[in-house]
């Protein structure tokens, strides 16, 4: 895994298909949300996987509402996507970096070139596409979701002030 992108770096833009098909840009995204949460994760239906994404299921208002928009990244293909969502009942954007391969994940410096994967990191992207809060974590770390949202929150009161 090469470096990954920092807090003040500038998101690249990316459009990738979600587990229904469609094209879903990070530009076209920010048009409609404040904040856009990045989620890249290794696997689909891999333990640590499932209960981090169950996790942003069932707190879906910290993580997606009118003003934040998640957006879900693996290097698995389109179709294992929508099985997961389709089992799992995500219905946020599981979006597919499998062709190139990986080549968003590593735009943000987060492909692990020996797995062929997607590493474990959150980005907090604003509407002007500058990177306010980030996380990376080795593969078999679960993210703790307490620190995005202390993020969350602390951008919040920044912008109500």
């Amino acid at each position: 895994m090469t470096s990954a992108l920092r807090v003040g770096d500038r998101a690249p833009d990316f459009t990738l298909r979600d587990q229904h098909g469609v094209d879903i840009s990070l530009a076209a995204t920010q048009e409609h949300a404040e904040l856009v949460v990045v989620v890249f994760f290794p696997f689909a239906f891999s333990g640590i996987c499932t209960g981090e994404l169950r996790e942003i299921r069932d707190s879906l208002e910290d993580f997606q509402h009118d003003g934040i928009q998640v957006l879900a990244i693996s290097c698995d293909p389109m179709y294992a996507l929508r099985a997961w969502a389709d089992a799992d009942g995500y219905f946020f954007p599981l979006l597919s970096d499998f062709w190139p391969h990986g080549a968003v994940s590593k735009d943000y410096g987060v492909f692990i070139d020996e797995g062929g994967f997607a590493g474990r990191a959150t980005f907090l992207i604003d509407g002007e596409g500058i990177i306010r809060w980030t996380e990376v974590n080795p593969p078999g770390l679960g993210r703790d979701f307490t620190t995005y949202r202390a993020a969350l929150a602390e951008l919040r009161a920044q912008r109500h002030e």
